[in-house]
């Protein structure tokens, strides 16, 4: 049987850079974006080195063109995309008083509609293979508020809206759908939005989250995760 073949979105950095080898190394073909083409061609390399098949392009998934590119390359040099992990994210963290609308639409086109778009265009081959899955990396600040992170927050409650209706729709037709909520990950994105400054050591690293999406994708096929979380054992 060929190795089924799995596309990450924002897959340079964190979690999703952990999240491609993770899925390489159990077996997956992999495919990856994100928006600086050096980036990319430099994870292909790293990916290929370590003997997973693997490609990837530039793409800002909150543009069509781009979005419908990257799924036909992907799916041509790799296979049908069984797999989707939709991890590409933003986070602005500041008071709203000091939030800009380009700021708020920036946070909203890359967490809400590039989530839509990417989905929209895995999601066909999917159904036609009475197969596969669709993993939205939200956040458990998906489930609460955060100070400072109006449009961070309203970002991935929409996640969470999405991933629940989406799994509703599409289940009878062998496609599993999971929003996977982190609390504090040791990434560049929560460093550079500012919002966490405790130790280092004892929150999430993207290793972590990487490991929980695929013991979410081993369960047998008549089961699924729809939605779980992951904090820190001992923050």
């Amino acid at each position: 049987m060929a190795s089924p073949t799995a596309l990450v979105t924002g897959a340079t950095l964190g979690i999703g850079r952990a999240t491609a080898f993770a899925l390489g190394r159990a077996g997956y073909r992999v495919g990856v974006c994100a928006r600086q083409a050096d980036r990319v061609e430099a994870l292909v390399a790293e990916l290929r080195a370590a003997g997973i098949e693997a490609t990837g392009r530039p793409a800002d998934v909150s543009d069509p063109q781009d979005v419908q590119a990257l799924v036909e390359n992907v799916s041509a040099a790799l296979g049908p995309i069984h797999t989707l992990i939709n991890n590409a994210g933003i986070a602005v963290i500041r008071p709203f008083a000091e939030l800009t609308l380009e700021e708020w639409d920036a946070t909203m086109a890359t967490n809400v509609r590039g989530l839509y778009l990417v989905t929209r265009e895995v999601l066909p081959s999917m159904r036609a293979m009475k197969s596969g899955w669709i993993v939205n990396v939200a956040s458990l600040a998906g489930k609460n508020g955060l100070l400072g992170g109006t449009a961070y927050t309203a970002s991935k409650h929409a996640v969470l809206g999405f991933t629940k209706s989406l799994m509703l729709e599409v289940r009878g037709d062998g496609v599993r759908v999971l929003a996977i909520c982190p609390g504090s990950v040791d990434t560049e994105l929560i460093h550079k939005s500012g919002f966490d400054r405790r130790n280092r050591e004892k929150i999430l690293q993207p290793d972590d989250v990487a490991q929980a999406i695929l013991g979410a994708l081993a369960l047998p096929p008549r089961a699924m995760i729809s939605e779980l979380d992951i904090r820190p054992a001992n923050p």
